[in-house]
């Protein structure tokens, strides 16, 4: 029998590869003659580059950058020297969880270091960049990331002004003569926001980085003078574009910077895993992320891999921590399978959450196939 897994992460517990990682030692165990295919996934947050990693046998390549702050902190990403693509995460610099509850500052927090990080990759020779976007401490439009890129932002006397929200009000030209080449670039975005109005980024996901009903206000004002400037110089409209909003604008400035693309994350992982070649190799898949629910079905991993497999008429399997007993999602797998096997507290859940998919896998191993002589 030849078994893919291709598992999303459980947020908060395991990597992507190491529920597979898990899932191959419970299935082994019983059904040991099993060839197995690795293909971690992800969307295009948490777990993007770790996912990417192991499927595109790249190298984690250390560099130094800032977090949302500006504060000095040492970053990582993904190296394929092959085709020479970098493989970025936002939040690997610009993220949320670098933030004490404490320090979220909506008006100052930036992507500078996003920037660098990006700036690090064009400048090692990549000619390709791959960037996941998600879990931003940001809502700064993608300014900072572009003044690391050399980009500045100018105010009415022509002086510089530093690449943070609060000072979006005061730029009145933006000066690219500075800029360094950049090879292509495709943003992994799982969220269709524009950049403004009521499902913008200022209003729907600036409050969980600490903005109040002021902040909102202001960064909603800022970031549509930021948008009207860019028309101007450029001629080019991007604030109503599925995925400008995402990350706290970094979508939108991408687009207006960088010209990049955008790609559901799933769909962006799945392509350069070729995962389509290996579902069609495989006699069945196995996928899953820590939650089953009505949120899969909006360009999670495990839903996107179950398309697949129904295309190629292979057989899948969802392993979850919890199961949302919703009509549509069930449809979509020839079987949901909860891990948990007694009570347990969700704090114990999560840690041992590598053996409980391990005597998942041995059960759906056991009572599934054995009977059947497979």
């Amino acid at each position: 029998m030849k078994l893919l897994l291709a598992p999303d992460k459980f947020k908060g517990s395991l990597s992507a590869p190491a529920v597979a990682e898990a899932l191959q030692s419970g299935w082994r165990s019983v059904l040991p003659e099993t060839q197995f295919t690795f293909a971690p996934i992800a969307d295009g947050g948490e777990g993007f580059c770790e996912a990417l990693a192991k499927t595109l046998d790249g190298e984690w390549i250390h560099a130094a950058s800032v977090d949302a702050l500006g504060r000095s902190v040492e970053c990582c990403y993904v190296w394929v020297a092959n085709t020479q693509t970098a493989i970025l995460e936002m939040s690997e610099a610009s993220g949320l969880w670098r933030l004490q509850p404490s320090e979220r500052d909506p008006r100052r927090a930036n992507t500078f270091g996003t920037g660098l990080l990006m700036r690090h990759a064009a400048e090692r020779g990549a000619k390709r960049i791959l960037l996941g976007l998600g879990g931003s401490a940001t809502t700064d439009g993608g300014i900072g990331m572009a003044s690391a890129l050399g980009f500045r932002f100018l105010s009415a006397t022509g002086e510089s002004l530093d690449a943070v929200p609060e000072s979006l009000p005061s730029i009145r030209s933006i000066d690219g003569a500075q800029a360094i080449p950049l090879p292509q670039i495709t943003a992994a975005c799982d969220v269709a926001n524009p950049l403004l109005g009521p499902r913008g980024t200022a209003a729907v996901f600036a409050p969980q980085k600490g903005a109040s009903q002021d902040d909102v206000a202001f960064l909603e004002a800022a970031l549509s003078g930021l948008a009207e400037l860019s028309l101007q110089t450029s001629g080019r409209d991007f604030h109503n574009t599925p995925g400008a909003g995402a990350a706290g604008g970094i979508g939108f400035g991408l687009l207006a910077f960088c010209r990049a693309t955008m790609e559901p994350g799933f769909e962006l992982v799945a392509n350069a895993a070729g995962l389509a070649a290996k579902v069609a190799g495989a006699d069945l898949v196995l996928t899953g992320e820590g939650r089953l629910d009505s949120q899969t079905l909006e360009g999670k991993g495990p839903a996107g891999v179950a398309a697949l497999a129904r295309s190629h008429g292979k057989p899948v399997f969802a392993f979850a921590g919890s199961i949302e007993e919703h009509p549509v999602l069930l449809e979509r797998f020839d079987a949901a399978i909860p891990i948990i096997d007694r009570p347990v507290s969700l704090e114990e859940a999560m840690r041992d959450a590598a053996s409980f998919l391990e005597r998942a896998a041995a059960r759906t191993a056991r009572l599934v196939f054995r009977p059947l002589n497979l």
